[in-house]
């Protein structure tokens, strides 16, 4: 399946396309099984047999069975696999012995402010009456020693390789997709609402 998607530039992707690997595996058994049923009862059931309706129970649990035991492996994929993964990726936090690199992402139609903290690895401050879309598009408090060398960029992501990135998202408008396909890293920027994205880059852009 990895030839049919783009490349793979993240620890965490690997783990993405697994899930995406097992849950389109058990889409396409099912898929085949119930195919198979359908032909199945077009054959049994044909015109031809002049066959009555029956209109008493059905004596056999098989069907329940199948549906159980359909329902028990999508309840492994999520509290195993799915669960675990999004609490280490999305909503987990890098310990501080990983050294993560920390980026603020503010969406906006339409464009993408991005935020980096600086040398000192602390964001600035920001004020909403000082927000101007084309000289302070974050409202950067120029007051604020802690902001002095914070750098805004729009449109320009730049993260270090082998290194835990964390993104904070939120947007300035409306709701917005902030999608990377090469680290498997996709989610939604929501005014008023801080989430964050982690993944650790494996390789550059350099040639």
């Amino acid at each position: 399946m990895s030839g049919l998607l783009p490349i793979l530039a993240s620890e965490e992707g690997a783990g993405v396309d697994r899930m995406m690997g097992l849950l389109h595996g058990l889409m396409g058994v099912l898929f085949l099984a119930w195919t198979l049923v359908f032909f199945y009862c077009l054959y049994r059931f044909r015109r031809g047999r002049q066959q009555q309706a029956n209109v008493q129970a059905l004596k056999t649990k098989a069907p329940y069975a199948v549906e159980i035991g359909i329902f028990l492996v999508e309840i492994c994929l999520l509290a195993f696999i799915s669960i675990p993964f999004w609490q280490k990726t999305i909503e987990g936090e890098p310990g501080a012995d990983a050294n993560p690199f920390h980026v603020r992402v503010v969406a906006q139609q339409f464009s993408w402010n991005v935020h980096y903290p600086g040398a000192d690895g602390s964001f600035g401050s920001r004020k909403l009456a000082l927000v101007d879309d084309v000289d302070n598009p974050l409202g950067l408090d120029p007051e604020d020693a802690l902001g002095n060398d914070d750098i805004v960029l729009r449109n320009q992501l730049y993260v270090p390789v082998d290194r835990p990135t964390v993104v904070e998202l939120t947007s300035k408008d409306v709701i917005h997709s902030f999608a990377v396909p090469e680290f498997r890293v996709k989610r939604d920027a929501i005014p008023g609402v801080r989430n964050q994205v982690v993944f650790t880059p494996t390789m550059t852009t350099a040639a």
